[in-house]
């Protein structure tokens, strides 16, 4: 039954391919999109599960075992990602129906969105490196033909930057790579694990851990982030959606595990470098969320914020803050894909991304000022709602190992948060109305109710924490004990 373990990957994949073939047939490609991601959450729901009563899963493929073969392995962790990966995904593709328009659906807009999540979900799933470099090409490969989707000017322009920036990364994981292996023989992550405990995580290794780090910080806008405002504002709303709630997490993901699995001998230097740029990041991402009068680029720099408040869990490397990331981890992926769409919406009824030229929007469309409401506190970590119990882990955990400094930087950080938004609150949805009767834009269903769906999931993970609590301390556990995945992978 562990072959179900790549059916994630899988599922998408040959969907995407199916879609290729049905490029005329809207309506059919928008029946077989839903079938295949209820599919895949249903899938992905039951592996984590099942983890949970069989231990980490592994499948070997062609039966070749570690570390000669390739394998994915299932952990609470990785699949955690993937069934939230898929829920948004498919929230997404509701919204995506009445937003996109047919002359993108008939340009392999759904075959690219399948080929993108399968990528996602492979780099979640692997156990080797290198392939977590093969999936992050399809992910990256797919997402280079998003961005573009449509042609504008400012499209092309930001897909310039964005394509040469992941070119560049790319190069240098590769190198990564290559001198890693050349250094301890192996590129299986458990194999890896012990070599490197075995051979003592000297400076040569200890280099090679900075190269993976700044790769990575590249894909997640860890400090490296000046690529991302521009290419996450610049596409249409549900790809921008989609790219902020998946795309970073992909490269959280892989310092995650890269430095809790292998990396993490020399704390002082690795840790301490993620801890200083997780701190940077929040800084640089709340003034710049503060200092932009775009309703795209303010969100898109709120994306930065918490990627660093994130980030600053694996720097202070407690069990108790490596809970607060994951729970702030899953939480994030729903509120960003929830304020994409309520910033894309908000420029599809006025025209106009300024917020000085917005006014009253609550008046003519109050559920979607309520629902920016929610959306606003939740991202501030206001209890009850999904942002709280992440901080609150994250703060404690901050506390035990006395990191007072990234502690004050990361709660400073969601009050520049909630700042930002209430800016944002104050000057598009309060104030007097300048939408008259002649000029009001109806408000489409389709756009309403995957946005309310995605209100309703960040109230129900606040409310309901202790639903996946089972779920994310196992996670944490994992992550804290690399035995526990080694002996997983490499024992019979």
């Amino acid at each position: 039954m562990n072959n179900m373990i790549v059916l994630p990957m899988i599922i998408p994949i040959l969907t995407g391919v199916f879609l290729i073939f049905l490029r005329p047939y809207i309506k059919v490609q928008r029946i077989l999109s839903i079938v295949s991601i209820v599919a895949t959450i249903g899938v992905s729901v039951y592996i984590l599960n099942r983890i949970q009563t069989d231990g980490i899963l592994r499948l070997d493929f062609g039966g070749w075992l570690p570390p000669y073969g390739i394998l994915f392995v299932a952990d609470s962790f990785s699949m955690l990602l993937v069934v939230t990966t898929a829920i948004v995904t498919g929230i997404l593709l509701l919204y995506a129906f009445s937003s996109v328009g047919k002359a993108h659906e008939n340009m392999f807009f759904y075959p690219f969105v399948f080929f993108l999540i399968a990528g996602v979900n492979g780099s979640f799933l692997t156990g080797d490196l290198f392939n977590l470099f093969v999936c992050f090409e399809v992910m990256l490969l797919s997402s280079y033909v998003l961005i573009t989707l449509g042609g504008r000017k400012v499209q092309l322009v930001e897909s310039i930057k964005y394509v040469s920036i992941n070119v560049l990364s790319s190069w240098f994981f590769l190198l990564a790579i290559a001198y890693l292996y050349g250094t301890v023989g192996t590129l299986n992550m458990a194999h890896l694990s012990v070599r490197v405990a075995e051979v003592g995580q000297g400076s040569l290794l200890t280099v090679i851990s900075i190269i993976f780090l700044i790769v990575f910080s590249l894909k997640a806008g860890l400090l490296l982030y000046f690529w991302l405002p521009g290419s996450y504002s610049s596409p249409p709303t549900v790809i921008a959606a989609l790219f902020g709630a998946l795309l970073t997490k992909v490269g959280i993901y892989a310092m995650f595990r890269v430095f809790t699995l292998i990396f993490y001998h020399e704390p002082a230097i690795t840790h301490t470098m993620i801890g200083i740029m997780a701190a940077v990041t929040m800084i640089g991402g709340s003034i710049g969320a503060i200092a932009h009068n775009d309703v795209r680029q303010i969100v898109s720099y709120n994306v930065v914020i918490a990627v660093g408040f994130i980030m600053a869990g694996l720097a202070i490397s407690t069990e108790v803050a490596i809970q607060g990331s994951i729970y702030y981890l899953v939480h994030d992926m729903i509120i960003k894909a929830l304020l994409f769409l309520l910033a894309g919406t908000m420029i599809y009824l006025t025209g106009t991304a300024r917020i000085e030229q917005m006014s009253g929007l609550i008046r003519n469309y109050p559920t979607l000022g309520w629902l920016f409401f929610i959306t606003m506190l939740s991202l501030a970590g206001i209890p009850p709602l999904s942002g709280f119990i992440g901080k609150v882990y994250m703060g404690q955990g901050a506390i035990e190992a006395g990191s007072f400094g990234l502690l004050a930087i990361a709660f400073l950080s969601s009050i520049f948060v909630l700042y930002s938004l209430l800016r944002i609150f104050m000057n598009c949805f309060w104030g007097e109305t300048i939408i008259n009767e002649d000029d009001d834009v109806p408000l489409k269903k389709g756009m309403l109710v995957p946005c309310i769906m995605f209100g309703i999931l960040t109230v129900a993970l606040g409310l309901g924490a202790e639903g996946i609590a089972a779920y994310v301390s196992d996670a944490a556990h994992t992550l804290m004990n690399p035995e526990i995945y080694i002996e997983a992978v490499l024992n019979d």
